[in-house]
């Protein structure tokens, strides 16, 4: 992976990643175009006026904010408000499918400002797919403009000057795999990735960072940075199943990345065999009655499994996403609902509530560029 504090040129976001920074960034990013005072950003933050004028400056400096007009004065000097500049840095999310890639060029406040979505064989090979995740992510960044560049030292002089103004890229994809290195583990389905250092060779390509982890836990962080609270798990139903967790407010990766394979929870002990290895799991069940057209039963299996999950780690709330669930959004939520409203009146309990997931899998994974720029890896 390119060493961050290694980049040269116009605007080292990545480098900015001081505590502090991050706390005013991340205020100046929900502050939005009204903007916001140093006076508020040094009460929100419990820094001093002085330690909030310094770093506003560097920021400003760098043209990651600007003034934006003043507030209205209470009988003294009017306080001038700062807003983030969007555009004054991009990172591209990835969501590599078995079957499809969906890549996103957004800003520094998370908009998508281009997308490109293409068939993939997940099985075709590492040169193959590492080459054609670099094309199209050379091709979203054509489209960003500005003079600073985040290429690594060292890194291939074409390839950097490719990508101008990129953060780094964020790739999610099926799991298991370990996140802290970037390297993947046996996928279901297609075992030939085992061991193969998907991070490293993708960051060699582009020159810039790369972060990878799994398609749910991308999805999971999306939904947190973007305003979901407390925990909740993130269910998603496309050519597999599993879950993003997200436990007081943080992602739940666990110590080798292993949580959330919640397609592969046993519920039938004689059922059909897996992908995996196992026989009966969610997954297997689940893609099987879709496969036959039997929705209700898909989400009535989604549903049991939801409901173990609820049962294990008490969350708040379910949230649906994935291409299978977008199909029939309606039969799932309704499904789902159904088997959780049954469980939680047997146990004199509320139901926790069932909702469609907002986003994509690809806005998730831009936030593993952006996410530690505002102090929020974890959400």
């Amino acid at each position: 992976m390119a060493d961050v504090n290694r980049t040269n040129g116009g605007a080292n976001l990545l480098a900015l990643r001081s505590h502090n920074t991050a706390l005013v960034l991340d205020l100046l990013r929900g502050a939005g175009a009204d903007g916001i005072s140093r006076l508020e950003l040094a009460e929100r933050t419990g820094l001093t006026p002085q330690a909030v004028s310094k770093i506003t400056a560097r920021l400003r400096e760098e043209g990651l904010a600007v003034e934006a007009g003043h507030l209205a004065s209470t009988g003294g000097k009017r306080r001038t408000v700062l807003r983030l500049v969007p555009g004054a840095g991009h990172a591209v999310g990835v969501h590599l499918d078995r079957d499809a890639l969906r890549a996103v060029l957004v800003d520094l406040a998370g908009t998508v400002v281009a997308e490109r979505c293409a068939a993939l064989d997940l099985g075709a090979g590492a040169e193959a797919v590492v080459g054609m995740v670099a094309g199209e992510v050379e091709a979203l960044a054509k489209g960003v403009r500005g003079e600073g560049r985040t290429g690594a030292a060292g890194a291939d002089t074409a390839a950097a000057e490719s990508l101008p103004a990129l953060l780094g890229v964020g790739l999610a994809l099926p799991g298991p795999l370990d996140h802290i290195r970037g390297v993947l583990h046996r996928v279901t389905g297609f075992p030939e990735w085992d061991g193969f250092p998907l991070r490293d060779a993708l960051a060699r390509r582009l020159g810039v960072p790369v972060v990878v982890d799994k398609d749910t836990n991308a999805a999971a962080l999306g939904l947190a940075v973007a305003g979901e609270r407390g925990s909740f798990a993130y269910l998603h139903l496309g050519t597999g199943l599993g879950a993003g967790l997200v436990i007081d407010g943080a992602v739940h990766r666990g110590a080798r990345t292993g949580a959330g394979e919640f397609g592969h929870q046993v519920v039938q002990l004689d059922g059909p065999p897996c992908g995996c290895g196992d026989r009966g799991c969610v997954e297997a069940l689940c893609l099987a009655a879709v496969a036959r057209g039997d929705l209700a039963e898909a989400a009535r299996v989604l549903g049991i499994a939801a409901g173990n999950l609820i049962a294990l780690l008490d969350i708040d709330l379910v949230l649906l996403g994935g291409r299978t669930i977008a199909t029939a959004r309606d039969a799932f939520l309704r499904g789902v609902a159904a088997v959780l409203d049954e469980r939680a009146r047997r146990a004199g309990e509320e139901p926790v509530p069932v909702r469609a997931a907002p986003g994509e899998v690809a806005d998730g994974a831009a936030q593993l560029v952006l996410g530690p720029l505002f102090g929020r890896a974890d959400a």
